[in-house]
């Protein structure tokens, strides 16, 4: 057994949040503010990838770059507070936390809407970094040293897999237990409430 503080990261939408609230409203206001059908319901079904991919298929690509940062600007106001915490999300990073751990979270949002999220519902985490998508997560990861990284999507397993890190997997999101085995994840979860057991099991073993 073995008291080596271990860093973990998290992914953030439909891994600690539940986003598609916040997010179907932010799109609802962005196809009424620009007069463009956005089929939200459908949207929120593929969280995961970076915004632009979901815009590209509303809006001509010379459009998306300007839409992504007219959404940005919007979601504060519509979607922080629309937004809440999945279950076992505060749990899991405590876990980390109280073990002398460090818990990181490393998502594709856009990295000041990611802090507005936390901070709203209370979640701590040592570091939050944005933008970052798929095999992108592994800069982050691998600067701040993770040894697992906990996500919903087969572009976190990617991630996960490009750092060298333990791919934690939750079916939370838009990709079903099978799809993340399937993907290479090392661990899959049904949520974050099966954390805590886990990470303890896996700590003892560290």
């Amino acid at each position: 057994m073995t008291s080596r503080p271990l860093t973990v990261g998290f992914d953030l939408d439909m891994t600690l949040i539940d986003s598609r609230p916040g997010i179907r409203a932010c799109y609802l206001a962005l196809s009424e503010r620009t007069g463009t059908y956005i089929d939200a319901d459908l949207a929120v079904t593929r969280l995961g990838p970076p915004l632009a991919q979901e815009l590209v298929n509303w809006f001509p690509a010379d459009r998306v770059e300007p839409m992504g940062d007219l959404y940005r600007e919007m979601y504060p106001e519509i979607a922080v507070t629309a937004t809440p915490a999945l279950t076992g999300a505060r749990e899991a990073l405590t876990a980390v936390r109280e073990s002398g751990g460090r818990a990181i979270v490393v998502t594709a949002k856009y990295e000041p809407n990611a802090k507005l999220h936390l901070e709203h519902l209370g979640i701590e985490a040592d570091a939050v970094i944005g933008d970052l998508w798929a095999e992108q997560k592994a800069q982050a990861l691998r600067e701040h040293g993770a040894r697992v990284y906990v996500g919903d999507h087969v572009g976190d397993v990617r991630g996960a897999r490009t750092a060298g890190a333990l791919s934690v997997a939750v079916a939370t999101g838009p990709c079903a237990a099978g799809e993340l085995r399937a993907a290479g994840a090392d661990v899959v979860l049904a949520d974050l409430n099966e954390f805590p057991n886990w990470f303890s099991a896996f700590r003892a073993a560290f």
